[in-house]
């Protein structure tokens, strides 16, 4: 038995999950491996660093820093979240990634990025904690409108979330079959086609396959909805979802605001924790 856990993204509501991953490493609950997308790796790259309260602690630190984000950051750059600051000096000077403990910590960790050549998932291992690990952790968690591609692996991406969102039954095909899946939105929601589509038409005009990907997201992400409620009435996945919408936008300054969305996970996490010891058996 492969225990594994699915994070689906939706920026800012990501801290949803982080507040649930910080009572399971609190628990010492310990998948085999963790897939993320998009904030699902940004954030849970902390579960291998075994780094608890570190997503929480650094968003709410900065949320309101030029520096971090913002419009200042988009225009100057060309990325809402501004990659040098966030992604390699955040990490390194203020609030310190272990890379040792990640390399050391024997979970596999994947995460999710789309290449806007093909429009198709790339599905990148991550082991070593070096400059280019924090790049494909950037990519998945790039927005189209929000970021510019990033370059990596030989690979042009972008959000992970555009061409598989909740990548249980990628994880299933490789052999995790008692998964844990996070959503971070509540049951009953259904995706809608983007309204954005003009402007995404425009800025990703380069890459016809990419623009084909967003515009059929949509359907996508509710076929993979479909596929993980079929999964949990067959008792292959423990879900995860908020109880109601979740109170943040996709991009959020306020730090009360953040806490309120993580509080709401940590709530989460503590009312599913033994159904989770459980599922994976009570050596988790």
């Amino acid at each position: 038995m492969k225990k594994g856990l699915v994070l689906e993204g939706g920026a800012m509501r990501g801290l949803f999950t982080a507040g649930i991953t910080d009572v399971m490493m609190e628990a010492g609950i310990e998948p085999d491996g963790l897939i993320g997308v998009s904030a699902g790796a940004a954030f849970g790259c902390n579960y291998k660093s075994r780094q608890i309260g570190r997503a929480i602690r650094y968003n709410t630190r900065f949320a309101k820093d030029p520096r971090y984000s913002g419009l200042r950051s988009l225009l100057k750059s060309g990325d809402y979240f501004n990659a040098q600051f966030g992604y390699h000096i955040v990490p390194k000077q203020y609030d310190i990634f272990d890379d040792e403990a990640f390399e050391q910590n024997p979970m596999e960790f994947i995460v999710v990025c789309t290449d806007v050549e093909t429009g198709k998932a790339v599905y990148q291992p991550l082991t070593k904690a070096d400059y280019e690990c924090y790049e494909w952790i950037r990519a998945s968690a790039s927005m189209p409108l929000a970021s510019k591609v990033v370059e990596v692996g030989g690979y042009k991406l972008l959000d992970g979330g555009v061409s598989d969102s909740i990548p249980l039954a990628y994880f299933e095909s490789i052999g995790y079959d008692r998964n844990v899946v996070i959503l971070t939105q509540p049951e009953g929601y259904e995706k809608k086609r983007t309204k954005l589509m003009p402007l995404m038409r425009i800025a990703l005009r380069k890459y016809p396959k990419m623009i084909e990907a967003m515009d059929k997201r949509y359907i996508m992400y509710n076929q993979e909805l479909a596929y993980v409620r079929q999964a949990e009435q067959e008792g292959r996945c423990l879900v995860i979802r908020p109880e109601e919408k979740i109170p943040i936008g996709h991009i959020s300054h306020d730090p009360d605001e953040m806490r309120q969305v993580y509080n709401i996970g940590r709530k989460a996490g503590e009312k599913y924790i033994n159904d989770m010891k459980d599922f994976y058996g009570h050596n988790a």
